[in-house]
């Protein structure tokens, strides 16, 4: 299931006891799905990489006390009985067999040992999948039906969604946007390969050297070759800043792009500068050249970081015109 989806079936089952496990691919997100949940309900979350456990640190070390061996529980398990919040396992299923056979007990009867887990906490859990050529190893069928399971499913719609929020560079975003497959391509999986969370780094190495341009030699060592040289070969064909800025000068009189590419870096751009008013402002002016599918896209993209633009007058006569589109 996409990502927006998942987290609200994640966010109802919490309200069960049920511990819940999530597969997918590499770098899609996984954990940062189970983290905005947790922010969202104001949860407290314990985020332990389950692949760097020892079969031994879940049960803790044993102590003597009055002649009588008592085991000492590890400090990252919450013992509060009044406490609440998300106990996460990442990488579960890269962990050993005897650190996977060591959270038995503690996934089904929330509990292991001497210890037991206070009731208001819920256990995630998340791993790769052994089609993803990742390191992993073969659940117990024990452990595996201790869980409910749920499938992460890279989503384009709901990645650019989250793209506008965190402020990845308009010119990815724009490229995502026109080569959709290559959000996720894990044809060759060599070395450097397109994935969420590698275009994140790409946009965070071309903001910092400045362009395109001067990060290109860096790009390929982020995304791979074959998706490095068609986002340098887009970036060249895009539409220069000076050009977009001169249409957010005079969005009624400059003149648009016509090819794909370009409008949709146009929308990128504009949307990635939309908490500025003033840029709002001009955009509700460019609605009525678009169009009207394009013009609902930067509508949507815009609403995302600003609502001030229902108040403005270009937005409101496209929505007497062409309100269906918006429903």
């Amino acid at each position: 299931m996409k990502p927006s989806r998942l987290q609200t079936v994640l966010s109802d089952l919490l309200a069960n006891r049920w511990p819940i496990f999530v597969w997918g691919p590499p770098g899609v997100g996984k954990s940062s799905v189970v983290a905005g949940i947790a922010q969202e309900k104001e949860l407290p979350l314990i985020d332990v990489r389950a692949s760097l456990l020892d079969p031994t640190d879940l049960r803790g070390i044993p102590y003597v006390s009055d002649g009588v061996a008592t085991w000492s529980p590890p400090s990252f398990l919450p013992r509060d009985q009044r406490s609440g919040g998300i106990l996460f396992f990442d990488e579960l299923n890269a962990a050993p067999p005897l650190v996977q056979a060591s959270l038995y007990q503690l996934t089904l009867d929330r509990r292991v040992g001497e210890y037991e887990l206070p009731p208001g906490w819920r256990i995630v859990a998340a791993g790769n999948r052994a089609e993803d050529a990742s390191v992993v190893y073969r659940m117990p069928a024990a452990l595996a039906n201790r869980f409910v399971h749920l499938d992460f499913e890279v989503d384009v719609d709901d990645w650019v969604a989250w793209a506008l929020e965190a402020e990845i560079h308009p010119l990815v975003i724009a490229f995502i946007r026109t080569r959709r497959e290559l959000l996720l391509d894990m044809k060759n999986l060599e070395r450097a390969f397109p994935t969420p969370r590698a275009w994140e780094m790409l946009s965070d190495v071309v903001t910092r050297m400045g362009s395109p341009k001067a990060a290109a030699d860096t790009i390929i060592g982020v995304v791979g070759e074959g998706a490095a040289l068609e986002f340098i070969g887009f970036c060249e064909r895009s539409l220069t800043e000076q050009a977009l800025l001169k249409i957010l000068k005079d969005p009624e009189g400059a003149k648009l792009p016509t090819g794909a590419g370009d409008l949709y870096a146009l929308i990128s751009y504009v949307s990635s500068r939309a908490r500025d008013d003033a840029v709002v402002a001009s955009a509700s002016r460019l609605l009525g050249r678009l169009s009207p599918e394009l013009a609902v896209l930067l509508i949507g993209d815009i609403l995302r970081v600003n609502p001030a633009l229902t108040r403005q007058p270009g937005y409101l006569e496209f929505i007497r015109a062409h309100g269906d589109l918006l429903v």
